[in-house]
């Protein structure tokens, strides 16, 4: 998408190949969109560079601690098994790569000293600007946040490389490192940067946002159920990650998409350019539903074999060790997974940014709003809420909320209602209720999590009779900051914390 550094890069191709690396914090488990750089990779390859590939331990520790010490280790031998059956699944040569683990160098006397020296010429404003995209927001920020971009600054030096490779979302730490380098006598690299692919809820695909992304690993029944349940609607080509992945992963290693289809709405269509696609989908020539079974085949013959490599028991073991369920995690870490299906956890509920689209009183009775509530999917959503008597009809129009989805669908007075607006009310009298504010700038679908339980799948449906909302509900609160929580811990989305205008202490129904 970018490239920092053109004429020198021209300049070196004149006298010799290309040393470039491209480096992964070993934080979450990968998912589909490592095809867009492994894919790139393949290409550096082809053009005859040489390539280095960082698995940055320290840097997923310095992360928030992503990747707990404990489990390090454990993670970066994954990342590595997992990266390189990606590489072979798309037929990139792993003998022409040069793997290194940051660990390798990064605890040596002198690249210690060049962290201290760098730490003494670096701003704390530009080392938190540096690290905004890629470092994990949180409300009170940690000193190792400040230390990540450095790190990755000095990772092009101790690697011998000319430029390095990342996503768009990186800019500010490669811009970071083009001023702060030479500070230290160092050269200037190049950097070369590949789009973001949007997730499956239209925003960037996280390891943390379990409905934003496939894994590696998934069943060929989960990537059915996540592509079913994708943001995909039909003539929109804006932020939407099925149409993404065609264009970024699958068509750069095939050179054509085939969208298959029946007979009758007019049979398989071979294309061999992707603006064609994205004509015929923009002109709802092509299906939605068509375009993600075609999606699902291809998907699944490039995970196929990733699949196989990671059903032998070794490395069945590596990875239930190195992201345990909650109830096998060691002290610190956070459960990828809902380890019993009767176990009581935030996950379990699918809780979405919503926009407002429309507000009417309910037909039936004067306390009740009609809503329509766009939350990323084909069509929005009805919701019935009793917020007549609380929030005049403009304040609710075009403002995001917070929303529960996977509630059992109710009939409130003879309309259907789809989820529930998350409120704040007060405890006292007079009664005062506040829809949950998002944090500014959240597109509608994206997840909202409970901080410590980021990975796990929420139920398709909760169960009435089991009473999961409820039992959790009973320990959601507001903090004296106006902060949503549960038992302490804060709602979050991947652009910070959810919070209420003014109803601190309060209750969220």
């Amino acid at each position: 998408q970018e490239v920092l550094g053109e004429d020198k890069l021209m300049a070196i191709l004149k006298e010799r190949e290309l040393k470039i690396y491209w480096g992964t914090a070993t934080t979450g488990k990968p998912h589909v969109a490592y095809f867009v750089p492994m894919s790139k990779i393949a290409d550096f390859l082809k053009a005859g560079c040489e390539v280095t590939i960082l698995f940055a331990d320290l840097h997923a520790y310095l992360d928030n601690m992503k990747a707990p010490w404990e489990l390090l280790e454990l993670r970066t031998r994954y990342y590595e098994h997992v990266i390189k059956a990606m590489l072979e699944s798309i037929g990139v040569p792993l003998e022409k790569l040069r793997f290194v683990r940051g660990t390798d160098y990064q605890l040596s006397k002198e690249y210690t000293l060049d962290v201290y020296r760098l730490s003494s010429v670096v701003t704390q404003h530009d080392a938190k600007k540096a690290g905004a995209e890629v470092v994990k927001q949180v409300e009170h920020p940690l000193l190792s946040g400040l230390l990540y971009p450095g790190l990755q600054a000095l990772d092009e030096e101790y690697l011998k490389v000319d430029a390095q490779f990342g996503g768009v979302d990186q800019r500010k730490i490669f811009t970071f490192a083009e001023k702060y380098l030479p500070s230290l006598g160092y050269a200037k690299r190049i950097h070369l940067m590949n789009p973001m692919v949007p997730g499956l809820t239209g925003s960037k695909m996280s390891s943390s946002e379990e409905d934003s992304k496939i894994d590696l690993l998934d069943r060929k029944e989960d990537v059915k159920k996540k592509l079913k349940k994708a943001f995909c609607e039909p003539g929109n080509v804006e932020n939407n990650g099925v149409l993404s992945f065609i264009k970024h992963v699958l068509f750069p290693l095939k050179s054509e998409f085939v969208v298959l289809r029946e007979e009758k709405w007019g049979g398989n269509k071979t294309y061999t350019a992707y603006e064609a696609l994205e004509k015929d989908f923009a002109e709802q020539v092509v299906h939605p539903g068509d375009l993600k079974n075609s999606v699902e085949v291809a998907l699944n013959k490039l995970l196929d074999p990733i699949r196989e490599k990671f059903n032998c028991p070794e490395l069945k073991k590596l990875s239930s060790a190195a992201y345990p369920t909650p109830s096998k995690a060691k002290p610190g870490e956070k459960g990828t997974k809902n380890s019993d299906p009767e176990d009581v956890i935030p996950s379990r509920l699918d809780i979405r940014v919503g926009k407002v689209i429309s507000v009417e009183k309910h037909p039936d009775a004067d306390s009740l709003y009609v809503e329509k509530i766009d939350v990323g999917e084909a069509e929005p959503r009805t919701v019935v809420s009793g917020l007549v008597h609380f929030v005049p009809k403009e304040q609710l129009q075009d403002r995001l909320v917070v929303l529960l989805c996977n509630l059992k669908p109710q009939k409130m007075r003879g309309v259907e209602s789809q989820g529930m607006v998350l409120c704040a009310s007060s405890v006292g009298e007079p009664r005062q209720v506040e829809p949950l504010d998002p944090p500014a700038g959240c597109c509608a679908g994206e997840r909202v999590y409970v901080e410590g339980y980021e990975g796990g799948e929420p139920d398709e449906e909760l169960k009435p009779k089991k009473k999961v909302f409820e039992k959790l509900q009973a320990d959601f609160h507001i903090s004296e900051d106006c902060v949503a929580q549960w038992k302490q811990r804060n709602f979050l989305t991947k652009l910070g914390t959810v919070s209420c205008k003014s109803l601190k202490g309060g209750s969220i129904s």
